[in-house]
């Protein structure tokens, strides 16, 4: 992977959140019928209110098998994960508590969340086939201040699900992003949980 671009991520990180100040800000917003990110409409303030109850509802339910649980607590380096989001990104509310349990499970793992909008310079040496997709995980070697890994905007089987729809109707309707909600409360966050695993530096 490239050196880490220092100053532009660093710059970022100044006002980057932690996950409780990121639920804080997600749930005031929703409150307010408002969203990150300067575009304000209606839609992307009712997907707000849909996030923070998904990420509330995933908070409580989410679990870590003991294998799973054992192998991130293996890891012994410190690795820095930065995640650009927005608010209404549905993709987002599934993938996030996920990461932060990684970072209760193991403190040698951080989690800092920045604004995809406020940092597109960052945004945009991270692009997914070209576009600006969130969430998207860096993964940051910290004692080497290497980026060694990305993620994301979506697990590996949700990709498919989501390429697999685009080859066969060649875009993404409003009825299949339901679907896809569906199947992540049907996944539960195991493919989520999968795929970060392979980011881990695991012996």
């Amino acid at each position: 992977m490239e050196l880490l671009q220092e100053d532009s991520i660093a710059e970022g990180l100044k006002n980057s959140f932690s996950y409780i100040e990121y639920r804080t800000l997600v749930s005031e917003l929703a409150e307010k019928g408002a969203s990150t990110g300067p575009e304000q409409t209606e839609a992307l303030s009712q997907y707000t209110q849909l996030n923070n109850s998904r990420m509330r509802r995933w908070d409580k339910t989410l679990k870590f098998t003991d294998e799973v649980i054992q192998k991130i607590k293996a890891v012994d380096q410190k690795v820095s994960w930065v995640v650009l989001s927005e608010s209404w990104c549905g993709d987002a509310s599934p993938a996030l508590p996920v990461m932060h349990k990684f970072t209760e499970i193991n403190p040698n793992i951080s989690l800092s969340i920045i604004l995809r909008d406020e940092n597109l310079n960052i945004m945009d040496q991270f692009l997914t086939n070209g576009g600006r997709s969130i969430p998207k995980l860096i993964a940051i070697n910290v004692k080497e201040n290497k980026v060694v890994a990305t993620w994301g905007p979506r697990s590996k089987k949700a990709t498919k699900l989501v390429e697999d729809y685009k080859t066969a109707y060649g875009k993404l309707t409003p009825e299949f992003k339901r679907d896809l909600q569906i199947f992540y409360n049907k996944d539960k966050g195991q493919s989520i949980i999968k795929d970060l695993l392979e980011l881990l530096p695991l012996k």
